[in-house]
């Protein structure tokens, strides 16, 4: 028993010199001592056993103090490390500061899960005759190994107006295909789809089609479906009959209306046609900016499996009609804009859900407006790619495609991800990733996990997620949206899950919100640093479970926790 520790029967009322009162004065010391070494001996064994020892009698009532916990396991010594240099912010910024962050990671589980192949790159239809993709663009090849297994999905209003399919080599027709000098039409046939599928194995990417419906032909689309599903075998992950249907009565796809009876049952005649040639190629749908149109692609009767497909581009006002819609860096930078995508996201998870089947968004960006805006090719386009990508998954999104254009860099769409090096309409066939592939990149590098639930407080425009990987080990994303011109350096509090052995770090980094050219990761133009070669997390706590750093304004930091 511990010396500051009393038993019960050990009490100034109640002790043994006092027992036995005043015959004790006529009993020899040897016989005086012998008693109250007895008295103490069965003192003890009260105190230690209690009532019910060994017995039948109740247990006592349950101490009001809780037990002490066990002592943790001793840890070996804490090996050497090298820490993570993160920049700090540019020379002369105003240093707003910013409220300290608080992060509380759960062992408990949000229920969806990131795996690989989340994020790719939706391009045009038209863009399956370009050479540069192929295996032996060691370019095109680096860069979608950088992406990490993505999908490429091939899609987008060229599909119902400029695409043309034949396996015959036939001539596109004279009419009613609309071109011009930066989208021409273009025919597409097996050869192509071949060539593509050396670049999906070489870059171990996977694809998704959409045939034309804006000229009404199941048969062409049943026979550039039986071709893919030869061609591409398992990294056919899909087919999608039409590009935005909801469109076509406004855009002049189809003239005088189209109303979503016309396309179930025109989606029908497809599904059909496809499935007598390639049954096991699952039909997505409806590819739709309006959720009107998602119920009934779900409900129309047609024999393969189906994947619920909706796109959306956030910012949509591109006349500054809603100022809040409006393309604007400001709008982008904002909690507001973070919420309304996950409202909207969420509401076609809750009409994939109810039917049981999975929930793509294959055609997705900042802004629908076309031209350029302040927003274009920026460091914020990256932060929000990342955020709007993990997001998303986290939601329960399976697949997410990021629109984008194998025209050149020069003159080419500025919201494209990626793009080719050469004079305007003049490719070289040099393909690179503008500031939001970085985004796509740091999402796609990551370990392939469990969404853990977490509690965040403070840190400003902050956005943060954990992943419970395969290998035990817990990973914290940190999207700090906070601007790195004005803004402080924000001081994190993070607690884990258990106690850490190490952590380490990678982050994509740029000088401004408006920086165009100028977003890297880990300090260079490319993926980021292997998971295995990453230095510490600065401020890093051997064998603790709190953790507490600093995370520099307008950045993407990827952390991980061994335990």
């Amino acid at each position: 028993m511990p010396p500051t520790e009393r038993s019960p029967e050990h009490t100034a009322g109640n002790r043994p010199e006092n027992v036995a009162g005043a015959r004790r004065k006529n009993l020899r010391p040897a016989v005086v001592i012998s008693v109250l070494a007895v008295i103490a001996v069965l003192a003890s064994l009260v105190f230690f056993l209690g009532p019910g020892a060994g017995g039948d009698t109740a247990a006592p009532a349950a101490s009001s103090e809780a037990a002490p916990a066990a002592p943790e396991a001793a840890l070996p010594p804490a090996p050497a490390v090298t820490y993570y240099k993160q920049p700090g912010p540019p020379a002369g910024s105003p240093l707003e500061a910013v409220e300290p962050l608080e992060v509380s990671v759960s062992k408990d589980l949000v229920g969806t899960s990131l795996t690989k192949g989340l994020v790719g790159i939706s391009l045009e239809a038209t863009d399956l005759a370009d050479p540069a993709l192929s295996s032996s663009n060691a370019s095109t090849v680096k860069l979608l190994q950088e992406a990490d297994q993505p999908v490429l999905r091939f899609g987008g209003n060229a599909v119902d107006r400029r695409f043309f399919w034949t396996s015959t080599n036939e001539a596109v027709p004279s009419t009613g295909y609309r071109g011009d000098a930066a989208h021409p039409v273009r025919a597409v046939g097996p050869a192509d789809l071949a060539r593509l599928n050396t670049l999906l194995e070489a870059a171990d990417a996977t694809v998704s089609l959409t045939v034309d419906l804006g000229h009404y032909d199941p048969t062409r689309a049943a026979d550039m479906a039986r071709h893919a599903a030869e061609i591409f075998g398992p990294r056919l992950l899909s087919i999608t009959v039409g590009n935005e249907p909801n469109g076509y009565g406004a855009n002049g796809v189809r003239p005088g209306g189209y109303s979503t009876g016309q396309y179930v049952e025109e989606l029908k005649a497809y599904a059909n046609a496809i499935n007598a040639v390639a049954p096991n190629v699952p039909i997505s749908g409806p590819g739709a900016y309006d959720q009107k149109w998602w119920q009934p692609f779900i409900d129309a009767d047609i024999p393969q499996k189906k994947i619920l497909s909706f796109h959306n581009y956030p910012l949509h006002s591109c006349d500054g009609g809603d100022p809040k819609s409006s393309p604007t860096i400001a709008n982008v930078m904002s909690r507001l804009m973070h919420d309304r995508a996950d409202d909207y996201q969420q509401a076609a998870l809750e009409a994939g859900q109810a039917a049981g089947i999975e929930t793509w968004l294959p055609e997705t960006g900042i802004a629908a407006c076309p031209g350029s805006n302040e927003t274009s090719r920026t460091h914020a386009s990256a932060l929000w790619t990342a955020d709007y990508a993990l997001n998303a998954a986290q939601l329960g999104i399976t697949r997410i495609g990021f629109h984008s254009s194998m025209l050149t860099c020069k003159g080419g769409p500025p919201m494209s991800a990626v793009c080719t090096g050469g004079p305007y309409l003049r490719p070289n066939g040099e393909v690179s990733g503008r500031a939001n592939f970085f985004g796509i990149s740091m999402v796609a590098e990551l370990e392939a996990g469990k969404f853990m639930k977490l509690d965040a407080k403070g840190g400003g425009l902050m956005f943060s997620y954990a992943l419970q990987n395969a290998d035990g080990s817990t990973t914290v994303v940190m999207v700090n949206e906070n601007d790195p011109e004005k803004a402080a350096q924000t001081e994190v509090t993070l607690k884990l899950p258990a106690r850490a052995l190490t952590g380490t770090m990678t982050q994509m980094t740029g000088p401004s919100y408006g920086a165009e050219d100028s977003t890297v990761i880990d300090g260079a133009k490319s993926e980021p640093i292997p998971l295995a070669d990453r230095a510490t997390v600065e401020g890093f706590a051997y064998g603790s479970q709190t953790q507490t750093f600093k995370l520099t304004a307008g950045t993407v930091t990827v952390l991980n926790f061994k335990h």
